[in-house]
């Protein structure tokens, strides 16, 4: 009994380490691999996704805008006959060579120097807000699709966990009876072993339900059948090293490519330089036009015009201007702000990401070898009445918690990753 009981606990315990790994692979025929990794993931949801699709239409739309809105307008053609009864000589006709005099004025409207260019750069940096709108879409989306890779990997993770302790409680329940049946241990052991595997039973319930919302929530980013299967998850990214995750550097890059700073700045730009074509309505706008003057049938003379608006309503103006500084001091005010709330973000996920690799290193090499040591004095001491059922009971959920904790900062990792990486604008 002893030795099989020491084997059923050696090959649990092995499992529970190989599960970490090499996790054995998972699939459904639809698609075997989408969900193992979380690259899988990410490719799927870059052709796929609804909402990533609406902002790169909108960016490109954005971008046919910018010629437009630096262009002249269309010219303009007036048409006026005059004397169309040549003085009650005939009826009235609409046809020009009827007419005694006929005019052809045409127009076309030019804005005072500069607006045009800076109608352009307008449209420009609203298209390169529109750009930034769409990669920081892409960074949101592809940051929630790590996060909850993470989170199916510890449910994943945690359900194999909870079976292999099921498992050897069912066994050392086994013993039990074998003690209790001898007289050398009492029905209570027996109980407790059974109440244990209730609760772990219990566990399991919760846990598939667990797995099943977040496959749903999952699905749902990759704009996919809410009850479409997916792999289990098994590959990690690996973590990068603590010289890569320094403040100082990271924050460089963050000020360079995250799209929520770009955007801001771009967004800062457009109201600099609508501050500045504001300022330029004080001057007018122009309208140049020739006219050729026809009499009768052939044209005898030409014409040509200028005419201007009068920029008069200087309050009107002047509240414009009121308006397009504060605009400006808005946006500036806008990317102080964006600029402090990513740079706390990336230094809480930086936290984040330490604290998850020194939980992992702490657990590896000190919490798992010493809660299973615990458990291996304890498993003998039962055997010989020296311990009680009760002892070996905890020591062993001090390995469950322990192994719990390991699949947890492993996860925390990669999500913390995955907001770095979503503050970066591009992968670690």
């Amino acid at each position: 009994m002893k030795r099989l009981l020491k084997n059923a606990l050696a090959a649990s315990l092995a499992a529970g380490g190989l599960m970490f790994a090499l996790p054995a692979l998972a699939g459904n025929p639809d698609d075997p691999k989408l969900g193992t990794s979380v690259d899988s993931l990410l490719a799927y949801a870059r052709e796929r996704n609804p909402e990533f699709a609406a902002t790169q239409a909108e960016a490109a739309a954005a971008g046919d805008r910018v010629q437009p809105a630096g262009a002249l307008a269309d010219p303009r053609l007036r048409t006026e006959m005059m004397d169309v009864t040549r003085m009650g000589q005939q009826n009235a006709s609409l046809l020009p060579g009827r007419a005694a005099f006929t005019r052809y004025t045409v127009m076309q409207d030019v804005p005072w120097f500069g607006k045009r260019g800076l109608k352009g750069e307008i449209a420009q940096a609203e298209a390169d807000g529109a750009q930034a709108a769409s990669r920081g879409t892409w960074a949101e989306l592809s940051a929630r699709i790590k996060t909850a890779y993470a989170q199916l990997y510890y449910i994943y993770g945690n359900e194999r966990l909870t079976r292999e302790i099921l498992d050897l409680m069912a066994r050392l329940e086994g013993v039990a009876q074998v003690r209790y049946a001898g007289g050398l241990a009492a029905q209570q052991d027996v109980v407790r072993a059974q109440v244990e595997q209730t609760d772990l039973r219990n566990e399991l319930i919760a846990i598939e339900n667990e797995r099943r919302a977040q496959s749903a929530r999952m699905n749902a980013l990759l704009s996919r059948p809410t009850v479409a299967p997916l792999a289990e998850p098994v590959v990690l990214r690996p973590l990068p090293p603590p010289a890569r995750l320094d403040f100082a550097a990271l924050e460089d890059r963050v000020r360079a490519g995250n799209p929520q700073l770009f955007e801001a700045d771009a967004r800062l730009k457009a109201a600099e330089k609508s501050r500045e074509l504001t300022y330029k309505n004080r001057y007018p706008d122009f309208t140049f036009g020739i006219v050729p003057n026809q009499y009768q049938s052939s044209v005898k003379s030409w014409d040509v015009m200028v005419e201007l608006n009068i920029p008069l309503q200087q309050t009107t103006r002047r509240s414009q201007e009121r308006e397009a500084e504060r605009m400006l001091d808005a946006a500036r005010a806008r990317k102080e702000a964006t600029a402090n709330q990513v740079l706390s973000d990336l230094s809480e996920n930086l936290a984040g990401i330490d604290a998850a690799q020194n939980t992992r290193r702490l657990i590896e090499t000190s919490l798992l070898p010493q809660a299973e040591l615990t458990f291996n004095a304890a498993l003998p001491g039962y055997e010989t009445g020296k311990v009680d059922f009760a002892t070996l009971i905890d020591a062993l959920r001090q390995i469950r918690q322990a192994k719990q904790g390991l699949i947890k900062a492993r996860a925390e990792g990669q999500a913390r990753l995955g907001e770095i990486e979503r503050l970066l604008g591009e992968d670690l």
